[in-house]
């Protein structure tokens, strides 16, 4: 539902409201928009909190939608005509807590069978990351998941993901098994010349220590690789 600049709330029919239309259908039914309409909660006195809400998923000419939001800073939002700091904290509040929520819902006796099952965990969570980040998901001897690992943040390369910090947390947990993952900022999952090597140095450093290295996948936007079905480990 678009609108013009200089429609109110109030000038929407009551039934149409976000916040009427979320106690009758469900959370479900309504845009993005409206869904962060209802977390600002007011708008100004020239624009209801669904046009500034609209004007804020419109991005800043790089990014836009939920990206946008979740790549912004409490200061970038807070410069944004109508939002300020406290509603620029509690929008960021908001995406922290759906990240969280979207990672424990699948943490939960999550059992890993194939790639898909590592998209499902931590797609939502690593996908608009603007740096690398590496972890390692830790299994038992049923592959079940029992912990995630956050190992580095920055390019990957033989320095940073060193055998001895990826294997620390599996050895302490008495894992049988890992996968590595790590994702690709500019949201193409191919496998870097880099990404091999690396993967390559934990295989063989997981056979010493009686850790197996089951996969390795790189997440896109919204894709993934997995360097076991490419034959590339």
């Amino acid at each position: 539902m678009l609108l013009g600049d200089n429609i109110l709330i109030k000038d929407i029919p009551q039934e149409e409201r976000p916040r009427e239309r979320l106690l009758r259908y469900g959370a479900q039914v309504l845009s993005d928009a409206e869904l962060l309409a209802v977390l600002i909660r007011t708008g100004t006195r020239s624009e209801s909190a669904l046009v500034l809400a609209q004007r804020i998923l419109k991005g800043d000419g790089g990014k836009s939608g939920l990206a946008y939001l979740i790549d912004s800073t409490i200061e970038e939002l807070s410069n944004i005509k109508g939002i300020g700091t406290a509603k620029a904290v509690q929008l960021k509040a908001a995406v922290e807590l759906g990240r969280r929520i979207s990672s424990y819902s699948w943490r939960r006796q999550v059992t890993i069978t194939s790639p898909l099952d590592v998209k499902e965990l931590l797609m939502e969570e690593m996908r608009f990351l603007e740096k690398e980040h590496f972890k390692t998901i830790l299994l038992n001897t049923k592959n079940q998941v029992i912990s995630i690992e956050d190992i580095s943040v920055g390019s990957l390369n033989s320095s940073i993901v060193h055998p001895r910090e990826v294997f620390k947390p599996a050895i302490r947990r008495s894992s049988a098994s890992v996968i590595l993952v790590h994702n690709h900022p500019s949201g193409d999952p191919t496998p870097s010349k880099e990404d091999i090597e690396v993967t390559s140095r934990l295989v063989n450093a997981g056979n010493i220590l009686g850790i197996a290295v089951l996969d390795h996948i790189i997440i896109g936007n919204n894709s993934i690789v997995s360097l076991k079905e490419q034959g590339l480990m």
